[in-house]
C-alpha cells in the first residue's frame, strides 16, 4: 500500500472517530436534558362559578412520568415528588403514562415499582389520576391497582368532588377507552360547582359536548425533541400542533398541556425541558 493510501485511511479513521465522539456527545446531552429538574410553570384561572366564600385552590398537573432507565428510575421520581410537595398543592392531578414504552430503556420496572413512588405525593385534597396509552399497552389493571395502593384515586370515565371542584377523569382517548358522555354524567351527579376534566391526551377536547372550566392533559410531551429551524418532530396528536403545549384556549375551552417528566420512545430531550403546571383556581373579583 502506498504512503498516500495509508495517509488517506488514517484521515478517514480520524473523521469517523470525530463523528462517533460527536454522536456520543449529542446522545449524552439528550439524556442530560431528560434528567433536568422539571420547570414549574405557573398560571392563575379565575372562574365565574367559583363558590362564594371558598378560598382559591392550587392544582398541580404532573404527566407522563414514563418510569424507566436511564432518565426516570423510581428513586428519581420519588425524589422529584418529594420536592414538588414543597409547593403545597391543594390537589394533584396525574395525567397518565406511568409506564415508559421505551425500547431503548436501560432498566424496566414492574407495575408495582413504577407506581409506588406516588405514595410520596402529598396534597390537602389528595391525588387523582387517569391512565394513558402506554399504561393500556402495558398492564392497565396492575398499574391502576398500584396507584390505588399508593393512595391515588384513579378515575376511569367517572368523577369525584375535591373541595369545591368537581373533577372528571376521562379514560385514555388514544386507545379508545374514553367515554365522554359517561364522564359528564358522573360529573353532573355530583351537583353544582366548578368542573375540571383530566385526560391523558388533549385530543379529547374537540369531542367534548360542553366546555368545562379547564382541561388538564399531557401526552404530547410538548414535542420532546424540538430541533432548531425544524421544530418539534411530533406531538403524537391527530390535530398536529393544535394542542401542542402549555396554557391555551381552544374555542372557549381552557386547556393546560404539560411537557411531562419522563420520555417516550427514546430517553432524550432537546429544546423541550420537562415541566409541571401549578394552576391557581379561584373566584373572579
Amino acid at each position: 500500500m502506498s504512503i498516500a493510501a495509508v495517509a488517506s485511511r488514517r484521515r478517514w479513521r480520524r473523521w469517523l472517530l470525530l463523528l462517533l465522539l460527536v454522536a456520543v456527545a449529542i446522545v449524552a446531552k439528550g439524556v442530560w436534558n431528560a434528567r433536568a429538574e422539571p420547570i414549574i410553570r405557573h398560571a392563575t384561572l379565575t372562574l365565574a362559578d367559583w363558590p362564594a366564600g371558598e378560598p382559591a385552590m392550587r392544582v398541580l398537573l404532573i404527566s407522563d412520568t414514563h418510569v424507566a432507565g436511564p432518565d426516570m428510575p423510581p428513586e428519581r421520581l420519588r425524589a422529584i415528588l418529594g420536592r414538588l410537595n414543597k409547593l403545597k398543592p391543594d390537589l394533584i392531578l396525574l395525567a397518565g403514562d406511568f409506564h415508559s414504552g421505551k425500547n431503548l430503556a436501560t432498566s424496566h420496572y414492574s407495575a408495582a415499582e413504577l407506581t409506588a413512588p406516588f405514595a410520596e405525593a402529598k396534597a390537602r385534597l389528595g391525588v387523582v389520576a387517569v391512565l394513558g396509552n402506554h399504561d393500556y399497552w402495558f398492564q392497565p389493571e396492575p398499574i391502576a391497582k398500584g396507584l390505588e395502593a399508593a393512595g391515588v384515586t384513579v378515575l376511569r370515565n367517572t368523577a369525584v368532588r375535591r373541595g369545591p371542584l368537581i373533577v372528571g377523569g376521562a379514560d385514555d382517548e388514544v386507545t379508545k377507552h374514553a367515554k365522554i358522555a359517561q364522564t359528564y354524567a358522573a360529573m353532573a351527579r355530583l351537583g353544582a360547582g366548578p368542573h375540571i376534566l383530566v385526560s391523558h391526551s388533549p385530543d379529547i377536547v374537540p369531542d367534548l359536548p360542553a366546555s368545562v372550566d379547564a382541561v388538564f392533559a399531557g401526552h404530547t410531551h410538548c414535542g420532546q425533541i424540538a430541533l432548531p429551524l425544524v421544530g418539534a418532530l411530533s406531538y403524537a396528536s391527530k390535530y398536529g400542533d393544535r394542542f401542542a403545549c402549555g396554557e391555551m384556549t381552544d374555542r372557549e375551552q381552557k386547556i393546560f398541556v404539560g411537557a411531562g417528566l419522563g420520555t417516550s420512545i427514546v430517553p432524550l430531550r432537546y429544546g423541550v425541558p420537562p415541566d409541571v403546571w401549578l394552576v391557581t383556581l379561584g373566584p373572579r373579583r
